[in-house]
């Protein structure tokens, strides 16, 4: 059965290009007479707010769009995605980072000109490691990319999936190198965007996934983490982004754009259909 979902994450009021995304989940399904979950993905504790998890809920009605409860919000969840973190790290797939962000990307920065940019920085000594845990240093667990094409072995080549969007249908090769060794948790996030929306789509049985080409880079991570964990790939689908009259893509910073305040300036959900629809 074509099962789809729809996950905004509640950091903000859903804008056109929300809207226009929505839809074009919903329209998918209707025509192959399947059905659409809807999915709050509030990992990020610190910005993730009621008030827009509310709001969500309120706009998507507005539009005339139905969901199955209940509703999977991300952040009762933990436990979930810790299962699998300590999976990875049981196989020794995963590996104490305790570079910053800053840090990261001043090695990125010190690359050789047209060197691959992605960080690949490599566990530390066992010594040093255990000498960093014990004096309480804040560490990201990040995928080792080397450790997960050893376990894979041939089939890491072979890594790819089923793409139906516009401009790039068919199978399409996973190059998961083009991103490095990601993080998939650390203090502040306990669980990434990437180790938690592929847990939640094989949890939840999603066979079809469609959205905005934003997020066509991160496949190629998701993709890894199917094949590691033995997970169903879904089928995608990357729709183009809606964009303003400048060319520049909708934003949750436009606040003059939400759904709230169109809704507020008088537009029908009609309206919103019309402007938004076509993706």
């Amino acid at each position: 059965m074509f099962t789809s979902r729809f996950a905004p994450s509640p950091t903000g009021y859903l804008h056109l290009g929300h809207a226009g995304s929505a839809l074009a989940v919903w329209a998918a399904a209707e025509a192959a007479g399947g059905k659409v979950l809807l999915r709050l993905e509030d990992i990020d504790v610190t910005r993730c707010r009621p008030e827009y998890q509310a709001g969500i809920l309120e706009d998507l009605a507005w539009l005339g769009l139905e969901w199955p409860e209940p509703v999977r919000r991300q952040s009762e969840h933990f436990a979930d995605y810790h299962a699998v973190l300590d999976d990875l790290r049981g196989r020794g797939l995963l590996y104490r980072c305790f570079r910053t962000r800053k840090e990261v990307l001043a090695e990125i920065g010190r690359a050789p000109h047209g060197a691959a940019i992605a960080f690949t920085g490599g566990p530390l000594g066992a010594d040093e490691e255990a000498e960093r845990v014990g004096l309480g240093e804040a560490f990201a667990w990040r995928l080792s990319l080397a450790r997960a094409r050893e376990a894979l072995g041939a089939a890491y080549d072979a890594l790819g999936y089923e793409e139906t969007g516009g401009g790039q249908a068919g199978f399409v090769s996973a190059r998961p190198e083009r991103h490095g060794d990601v993080v998939l948790a650390r203090k502040d996030t306990p669980a990434s965007y990437h180790l938690a929306v592929t847990h939640d789509d094989a949890l939840q049985a999603i066979s079809h996934i469609v959205r905005g080409e934003d997020l066509r880079e991160s496949t190629h991570i998701h993709v890894l983490l199917q094949a590691l964990m033995k997970w169903p790939r879904p089928v995608y689908h990357h729709h183009r982004l809606m964009t303003d009259s400048a060319g520049k893509r909708f934003a949750k910073r436009d606040k003059s754009m939400t759904l709230r305040a169109m809704r507020r300036a008088g537009m029908s959900a009609a309206d919103i259909r019309v402007r938004a629809g076509g993706l």
